[in-house]
């Protein structure tokens, strides 16, 4: 089994649920608290043993590339300001992973996006990373799916119970628990935005998926579904039907930050932690509570 060490970030998205501060600001880029979003899930990729990304982008999106780049205008600046360790922490996220760009080019959905990545993946296992999901947890997520996907030796998806209303916007899954595993199931299908009466079960996909390269064939065949978009979903309900898949009901809090209220609550929970700021911003929403 080929050690996996890529991954793939589809971020060509427009962001219409941020509008209208992603009309100008790539949705990805929006802070949590002093780093963009995307630097989480590139991060997340580092910690989980992946040496090499591509991020799928679009036109209007080289404020991620200039962000992965190195700074010497700024080194130079804080340097001279005798802000070392500022100046190494810049270098150190221009250095922490091989992270490439791609456009997307045209608007076709996320199997068209991931479809993408041929290339770059080859012949190898790779983690896809949800560009608008952030997931803060004790294990990265994707090193889970890299365990779940060594141990099984079939394609992961992470899942998590979703309440029906929810399974419309995402998908259902078709599974049969795994024995000796709490977490693990089998999968031998899914449906993409489930009318009511079609869900399989109330587990959906969320945010992160470890797939082989034969998927590749298969999106290439793929007709539109939902939306009139070439669908992951669909492409991995063929894996799924054809061989199975493993689902994975992953540890981690997951955050939406392609809305308003999942970049908000991202941004508390990550200020809490923070060095700098936690101690002054936990007395500070202790304040506000005390109003509510």
């Amino acid at each position: 089994m080929n050690k996996v060490r890529k991954a793939v970030i589809p971020a060509a998205g427009l962001g219409t649920r941020m509008l209208p501060i992603s009309a100008a600001v790539p949705k990805e880029m929006l802070p949590i608290v002093d780093l963009p979003a995307v630097y989480y899930l590139v991060e997340e990729a580092v910690q989980a043993g992946i040496t090499d990304v591509l991020i799928i982008t679009n036109r209007g999106k080289g404020a991620m590339e200039d962000f992965f780049d190195l700074s010497p205008e700024y080194e130079a600046a804080l340097l001279r300001a005798g802000r070392e360790a500022d100046a190494r922490r810049l270098r150190e996220i221009a250095e922490m992973a091989n992270v490439t760009f791609l456009r997307q080019r045209e608007a076709k959905g996320l199997g068209h996006a991931v479809g993408r990545a041929r290339s770059f993946v080859g012949e190898e296992p790779f983690v896809v990373m949800y560009g608008d999901d952030i997931i803060f947890s004790k294990k990265p997520v994707a090193l889970q799916l890299i365990e779940a996907y060594e141990a099984y030796g079939l394609p992961v998806a992470a899942v998590k119970p979703v309440p029906p209303e929810l399974l419309r916007k995402y998908c259902s899954l078709k599974v049969e628990p795994i024995a000796g595993s709490a977490v693990a199931f089998h999968c031998t299908d899914m449906i993409e935005k489930p009318k009511p009466g079609e869900e399989f079960s109330d587990l959906a996909i969320l945010g992160r998926v470890l797939l082989e390269p034969r998927v590749f064939d298969i999106l290439d065949t793929l007709p539109p579904g939902a939306g009139g978009e070439i669908q992951l979903t669909d492409a991995m309900a063929i894996l799924a039907r054809t061989g199975g898949m493993t689902a994975l009901d992953f540890e981690g809090t997951r955050f939406d930050m392609g809305a308003k209220l999942g970049f908000l609550q991202a941004n508390v929970i990550r200020a809490l932690d923070h060095p700098e700021v936690g101690e002054k911003f936990r007395a500070f929403l202790r304040e506000v509570a005390r109003g509510l």
